[in-house]
């Protein structure tokens, strides 16, 4: 995505209904999508105002007008169910603040759209697990996602990114990045190419189950991250989840997997050395239980029981991914060294590999804390 203009970037602080005397206006954040601004104003007698002011990536998210009115629609929910339990909305969802043609967005006049949040105050994001209990805390955030948005209809949602996780498109799209072969690199990675084939049969079931209707679909977050999670600097307590960009319809046990798969892994997603790499039991009991918390019986118990393959089946499409990105010449993860993507995708599959050996212990745990408060 080209940098925006200085041009741009004033119109666009013009544009939304921000009120006050401009302090400030600086990048912020490390995410590799948007770019993304911190504002500071004054506001007469309510003094410093924090807004965030991110240009979307349209590369990324083709349809940013079905992206925001995923987000409306959602935050607009999680809000009415905050205050009917007793809650803060200012701090406990994104507040969207409109431009002033009254539009959750504004489209420049280069074409780029842009939005706008309140800042969430007195609170911070990790990027990585410093605490055992800042993990359970995230789970805790994510199982309440999905307790408050259980009775959001899904199938209303747009599909931000189609097929995000239909692991079976993944499955073939490396097939045909294994055929085409297009940079010579097929040969060096024969090891990891067998993997994938012995693992096919992980690629259908979650979509067999959903075409049974055995399985509901929700409105899921995709990208259950720790660093998506608002953490309070005084309590320590998860408050708020955020980057609503990739909300769409999905499976519960994908968000769960996704968060299994980055947060529970004792190394970096990219760690040259696999004997770093292991499925760390402790962490996956911490977010096995402040996960199930959190969503408070709204999941089927079928749900619940497939949570373990969620993290299995989430880590080796991940895996899929990376190696086929190394195999078509590293177009769309970004990489800063020589087979970075490689490195990647064998870390995952060393975490497939690990949950495997573990596979009794995972499934136990989910045993552990599944209470007898489910959906029948």
């Amino acid at each position: 995505m080209t940098p925006a203009s200085k041009e741009q970037f004033e119109e666009a602080i013009r544009s939304f209904q921000f009120d006050g005397t401009l302090r400030s206006a600086e990048p912020y954040g490390n995410g590799h999508i948007n770019d993304t601004y911190l504002l500071v104003f004054e506001i007469g007698t309510m003094g410093i105002v924090k807004i965030i002011l991110q240009r979307m990536n349209r590369e990324v998210f083709t349809k940013p007008v079905e992206l925001m009115e995923n987000i409306m629609g959602v935050t607009s929910h999680l809000r009415r169910k905050i205050i009917a339990q007793g809650g803060d909305p200012e701090r406990e969802t994104l507040n969207v603040i409109p431009s002033r043609d009254q539009k959750p967005y504004y489209r420049d006049s280069a074409g780029e759209y842009w939005r706008a949040y309140r800042f969430i105050t007195d609170a911070t994001s990790f990027d990585r697990v410093e605490r055992p209990e800042d993990f359970y805390e995230s789970a805790l955030a994510f199982g309440n996602f999905q307790r408050l948005l259980s009775d959001y209809p899904a199938a209303t949602l747009h599909e931000t990114i189609p097929g995000f996780h239909d692991t079976e498109a993944r499955f073939r799209a490396f097939r045909e990045a294994v055929k085409n072969d297009i940079c010579g690199r097929a040969a060096g990675v024969q090891r990891e190419i067998e993997f994938v084939l012995a693992h096919e049969d992980l690629t259908g079931v979650f979509n067999r189950l959903l075409e049974k209707k055995e399985i509901p679909l929700r409105v899921t977050h995709n990208d259950t991250k720790l660093n998506n999670i608002m953490i309070d600097n005084k309590t320590r307590k998860a408050i708020c989840v955020i980057d609503l960009d990739t909300v769409m319809p999905g499976l519960a046990m994908n968000d769960f997997g996704d968060s299994i798969r980055f947060g529970a892994s004792t190394a970096a997603e990219d760690e040259p050395d696999l004997n770093k790499v292991f499925c760390d039991m402790n962490l996956y009991e911490m977010y096995v239980k402040g996960f199930l918390e959190g969503c408070a019986g709204q999941l089927t118990q079928q749900e619940v029981l497939l949570l373990p393959f969620g993290a299995k089946v989430m880590t080796f499409e991940c895996g899929i991914r990376f190696l086929t990105d190394y195999l078509e010449g590293d177009h769309y993860f970004r990489i800063h060294r020589e087979n970075h993507n490689l490195d990647r995708c064998r870390t995952q599959f060393r975490l497939v590999e690990n949950m495997e050996k573990k596979w009794d212990v995972m499934n136990e745990l989910i045993l552990k804390y599944h209470n007898v408060t489910v959906q029948s």
